[in-house]
Formats: C-alpha cells, structure tokens, sequence
C-alpha cells in the first residue's frame, strides 16, 4: 500500500550538541534524529520539547542493513519503531545499503549492487521492517565511494524499482547524488529523470569536500554550488515536501547555520516550492 508523504517543510537533522541551537532556529519545520542515539523511554528534554511545540521529528535510522542477505535485526526494527512512537513521527527513514554480514560490521554504509537479485532480497527486507513499524519509511541514496561491476540496472532505476515493489517513499539525498557524480561519474540528472518523485518523502542537503580527486560527504563542511544547483534542479521537477540540512560535527555559529537554511530555501525558490 503507498501512502503520500506529509508536508513536512524546511527542516535540520537534530544532534545533541546543537540541540539549544536548533530549539531556536527560525523557520525550521521539522527535525530528523539518528534513531541509534535515542532512548524512546527517555528522550532527550530538547526533543521532547521539539515534539511538544509542534515540530515534527523524524527518527533516521543507519543500521538496519537492508541491503543484506540476512533479515533485519528485530531488535533494532523494535527500536525505531519504538522511537517513532515516542516521538509520534509520520514517518522514519533508512538506507539502500548494508552494514553488516555475519558477525562482521563495517561501521559504514556500503552501496549494494544493483542487480534484480539484490532487489528480490531488498524488498523482502524492506516488507519485513514495513510488517514492524507503525509508521511508513522512507528509503534514501547513500554516499558511494565505490561501485560494484556488472550492474544491471542505474541508481534511478533500480530505487524505482524499490518504490514499486514495496510501496516506499523516497528520501532523495542531492548532495548523495553529486558524491556519486564526483567518485563514480554517474550523472545526477539522469537519476532525478528517473525516479518517481511522487514518492518523495523529503529531501537531504550536506556538505563535504574533494580530496585528491575523492568526494567526500562530511557533513561538516558548507553546503556548496553544485549541490544547491541540483537542489534546485529537483524543485523544478516537483513540489518538495520537505528539505532537511544535515550537519554532524564543526558546528558553526548559530547565525552560519540560519545562513546555511536561507541558501537552501533560496535554491529551493530558484526551482520550485517546499510544501508546508
């Protein structure tokens, strides 16, 4: 069953160490938290008073190895979907990806080849975690520093897919799409022509930064021009229902950050709409 994805606005991932910063924040409508950080029983105070003003907040996970040959771990499918109650989010999110096979841990999120038998055990994954979670769940493009041979379908194709077979939303990561543009030569426009953008859940923004010819996704660096052009890209094809700022560590002053949201609301502009 699909379901349409909620107005969320403009919005910043949410980490303990900027919590009073992002509490005060103008004009942002929403906040994401990594699930693996939360207590659902005993949330942080900032969040909880996130929630309780109104603000929606989404729990994100990054450890539920989708993309693995074995099935998701029940007890972290219980935790986000615990967090999602305690939190009453509309939705969660995870990645197209594996961390895990066996009792080895990559501590990364690895890209899975994109072959209709990765997409055969992708999607029973994923019908697995949809059984366990009160909420609909987003899926989002990774980062790739590498590719593996003999793929059968393109990034585009192959999350459509995904959408079609389980009924999942989207979360399109364009600053995913430009590490992939930079590391792998895959044309990020290619992609966005082929995704069903109905099934857009938000969007994620993120800065990094190019080292000996490698781009790496920081997350602790400025959102750059490339990475607002194909923001802005993507909001000329639909009207976006949310755009989410993600930082994890170098924080800057608050007034940066606030700077950081106006440039994303200002490529938004260029292009389209955020729904809100």
């Amino acid at each position: 069953m699909t379901v349409a994805p909620p107005a969320l606005g403009y919005g910043i991932g949410w980490r303990p160490r900027i919590d009073l910063t992002v509490e005060r924040l103008p004009g942002v409508d929403f906040v994401e938290a990594i699930a693996e950080g939360l207590a659902p029983r005993r949330l942080f105070t900032s969040l909880r008073l996130l929630r309780d003003r109104g603000t929606t907040v989404i729990p994100h996970g990054v450890s539920l190895s989708l993309g693995g040959a074995e099935r998701p771990d029940p007890r972290r499918l219980a935790h986000l979907a615990a967090c999602a109650e305690a939190l009453t989010s509309p939705l969660v999110s995870e990645h197209v990806a594996f961390t895990r096979a066996g009792a080895w841990n990559a501590g990364h999120l690895l890209p899975v080849p994109r072959t209709r038998d990765v997409l055969t055990v992708l999607t029973e994954n994923i019908r697995i975690a949809q059984d366990q979670l009160p909420v609909p769940l987003a899926l989002e493009n990774i980062a790739p520093l590498l590719a593996w041979p003999d793929d059968e379908l393109t990034e585009g194709q192959f999350l459509a897919e995904l959408a079609d077979r389980t009924g999942a939303l989207l979360l399109v990561d364009v600053a995913n799409l430009h590490t992939a543009h930079i590391n792998l030569g895959t044309d990020p426009h290619r992609v966005l022509d082929e995704l069903p953008l109905e099934r857009l859940a938000y969007v994620h923004v993120a800065g990094g930064v190019e080292r000996d010819g490698v781009w790496h996704d920081t997350h602790t660096h400025p959102v750059g021009g490339p990475v607002l052009d194909l923001l802005a890209d993507l909001a000329a094809r639909t009207r976006l229902p949310g755009v989410l700022l993600e930082r994890d560590g170098d924080y800057p002053a608050d007034s940066e950050l606030a700077a950081e949201l106006a440039a994303i609301r200002g490529a938004v502009a260029r292009g389209g709409h955020v729904r809100g």
